[in-house]
């Protein structure tokens, strides 16, 4: 039986069965579960999260998104979805599983699964929760979703290291981990910190990104470093974890966003250019990775 999902919807609420078990029981059909974070604040953080997710889509990968970020849940309209209505389906047991809504673009990729508390809030109204309540939120949106088999999940995670990224990386077994910076001292400060969280966590596979690293003037064609040169790649070093690229600045990229159309559809583009370079790269790395586990 599909039911609508009632709009005041109590995400606590949602399920009755262990979460954890249903967790465990479904990441075993994701092949690679990576979680997208950055140490601080307004890097591009989700941007760089989605265009990742869909440039791996627009290489015939079947994709899952789960927007973590639940105070400022922005996934679903940087993927065109967020006017979908989420479904539920209820099991013979009594729990409830909600039915992610997907899009491929006009044909464009395979489709991309998307589950976000921004579907189940109204757009103006804050969450006004304490940490154990949204961390139950985000577990729920892993538990109580019917993702089905996967390729790849892609988890965006609030940005810091709060307990709600510590509980998530002790219940699933994260292959990767993407830390997004910018070339500025201060968002740097932070995201060695995050590299280290995850390095304490045990994820087998970490790698740092550099968003908005420069600007091609669209007058002259010159690059400007408007943030400074190079920071991603020297701390990258520094921590002894893998740098996959540089991603410029791009005008196009704030009005791809606002119309729920990545950046990385536009194939004309520098950002497109270097996230399908970066996702290649990250493919891999992940399969090297993979095969030195087995033979471990």
């Amino acid at each position: 039986m599909t039911i609508k999902t009632p709009p005041n919807l109590n995400i606590a609420g949602f399920g009755t069965d262990p979460l954890t078990q249903r967790i465990k029981d479904k990441e075993k059909e994701w092949t690679y579960k990576i979680a997208v974070l950055s140490g601080k604040g307004g890097v591009g953080k989700s941007t760089v999260a989605v265009n990742l997710a869909t440039a791996l889509a627009k290489k015939g990968y079947f994709v899952g998104v789960l927007d973590a970020d639940v105070h400022g849940p922005n996934v679903a309209k940087m993927l065109g979805v967020e006017k979908e209505e989420v479904l539920a389906e209820k099991f013979e047991d009594g729990h409830f599983e909600m039915i992610p809504p997907m899009n491929d673009f006009m044909g464009q990729t395979t489709p991309i699964k998307v589950m976000s508390m921004g579907f189940l809030v109204p757009p103006d109204q804050p969450i006004i929760w304490r940490g154990s309540l949204v961390t139950k939120a985000i577990k729920q949106l892993l538990g109580d979703v019917k993702w089905g088999s996967l390729d790849f999940m892609i988890i965006d995670f609030p940005p810091g290291t709060g307990d709600q990224i510590l509980t998530v990386t002790q219940t699933l077994k994260l292959d990767a981990a993407i830390i997004v910076t910018t070339p500025q001292e201060v968002a740097l400060l932070d995201t060695g910190k995050a590299v280290n969280m995850m390095k304490q966590m045990g994820v087998p596979y970490i790698a740092v990104v550099e968003n908005m690293s420069y600007l091609i003037c669209p007058h002259c064609g010159n690059k400007i470093d408007l943030f400074g040169e190079g920071g991603g790649e020297k701390l990258a070093q520094k921590e002894g974890v893998d740098f996959l690229g540089k991603v410029p600045i791009d005008v196009k990229a704030r009005e791809a966003s606002d119309n729920g159309i990545p950046i990385v559809l536009y194939d004309d583009t520098a950002a497109a250019k270097a996230f399908m370079k970066i996702v290649e790269k990250l493919i891999k790395k992940l399969e090297e990775t993979k095969k030195e586990k087995s033979e471990e």
